[in-house]
């Protein structure tokens, strides 16, 4: 059955779409791989400055708001300029912040650099920009099946940091090692041009359409567009909560290190099928009902991890679990703006969306510390993870996924 995504699936993907997609792909999970394993040095970094749990997670907390608030305006530069220079320039800021976090000595230095820095970089290296830019280069048919394999690319790179990060640490110390992560970005720089949109964003802007301020106006007069805003929230806390909290919860609970590790890893893994199955299913199905889907059934695996004895295995099929859900929000959500309003300002109403989505992390990442320091337990955010996961397929099912009627000569451009 097909949904009415405004889309056909089409043909496979190749030639210079590929080749965008898999470096679009490969930046992306750089970006998203460093920021996936940031939760295993919350311990030897607070043990070693004597700090407490709270003034990690609040920088860490920091860095998901902080993401959130540029989004929007990396956003507006990208579709005024492309996304190349964006991206350059987050990657540089992605360095910086991390070779800051290294030598830290005050929660206030680590709040400057993982927090402001790192944060702002992850507005111009994620998928903000990565999806904006495959979006316009990739034709609609194709369009759903491009971010899926894309996310799905990111995914393969988040796994891999996981033991790269370990080893690392394990090697170097965790210092050298975040030095080390900052590094790789260097390496990275040449793949950026091949997802460089500024033919296209040339093509769109001479055939006319709305302006920059009149899609913004257009979106936020839009009810969809704020259902889909606050049911991005839900994502943003439960995603960031169990990043960055779920290694020292299970270290708490009595588990080796090592399960903590290899959770980690096993989200990512699952998560390069996952992004690429809702990538997939994009282009078929409905994708506000596919969205529902996914924040009831994160709900019920959180439900079922808490009532389940904790060891080993459950653990691993709660991240797999988790895994097969975690990114796959992401093309989806692109998409469905896509779908209703065009490519031609997709990653500047992409970041307004998205700073619901932060602003969720920000409260998951920063309330799972105070929660714990407060009572020394978890518990309470879990309940709330599963009660957001329902509000937000709640919010998901009204939205009007019909493309905005627009007079002929506006519509030509979008």
């Amino acid at each position: 059955m097909r949904g009415e995504t405004g889309e056909q699936a089409g043909a496979g993907l190749h030639g210079r779409l590929l080749l965008a997609v898999v470096c679009g792909g490969l930046v992306m999970g750089l970006a998203l791989g460093v920021r996936h394993v940031q939760g295993l040095f919350l311990l030897p970094m607070t043990l070693e400055r004597g700090w407490s749990r709270e003034a990690f997670g609040f920088a860490l907390a920091m860095q998901n708001l902080v993401w959130g608030l540029a989004q929007p305006f990396t956003g507006m530069i990208a579709d005024r300029f492309g996304a190349l220079r964006v991206v350059v320039a987050g990657m540089g800021l992605y360095l910086l912040g991390l070779a800051g976090m290294s030598v830290a000595a005050t929660p206030l230095a680590l709040t400057a650099s993982n927090g402001l820095l790192v944060g702002v970089a992850l507005s111009g290296t994620a998928f903000g920009l990565v999806y904006g830019a495959l979006s316009r280069i990739a034709p609609p048919a194709q369009r759903s099946a491009a971010l899926g394999l894309a996310g799905a690319v990111g995914g393969l790179g988040q796994f891999l940091m996981v033991p790269i990060a370990q080893g690392l640490m394990e090697w170097l110390g965790w210092a050298a090692a975040l030095l080390a992560l900052g590094l790789a970005f260097a390496a990275c720089l040449p793949a950026v041009r091949a997802f460089d949109d500024r033919a296209e964003l040339g093509a769109a802007a001479r055939a006319g359409g709305p302006s920059m301020g009149a899609a913004i106006r257009e979106a936020f007069a839009h009810r969809g567009f704020w259902l889909l805003n606050l049911g991005f929230l839900a994502c943003g806390f439960q995603l960031a909560f169990i990043a960055s909290h779920l290694p020292a919860y299970l270290l708490d609970r009595g588990l080796a290190p090592g399960v903590a590790v290899a959770g980690l890893a096993t989200i990512a893994l699952a998560n390069v099928a996952g992004t690429w199955l809702c990538g997939w299913a994009g282009g078929r199905w409905r994708r506000k009902r596919l969205l529902a889907g996914i924040y009831l059934l994160r709900s019920a695996a959180m439900a079922l991890f808490l009532l389940l004895p904790l060891s080993p295995l459950t653990v691993y099929a709660f991240c797999a679990a988790m895994g097969l859900m975690w990114l796959g929000t992401l093309p989806l959500t692109s998409g469905l703006l896509s779908q209703v309003f065009g490519v031609r300002w997709i990653a500047t109403l992409f970041g307004f969306v998205f700073f619901g989505h932060q602003l969720g992390a920000f409260l998951g990442v920063w309330l799972g510390a105070r929660v714990f320091d407060a009572t020394g337990s978890y518990e309470a955010l879990w309940l709330g993870s599963m009660a957001l996961g329902l509000l937000a397929a709640v919010l998901h099912w009204p939205i009007d996924d019909r493309e905005i009627a627009r007079p002929a000569a506006v519509a030509a451009g979008a």
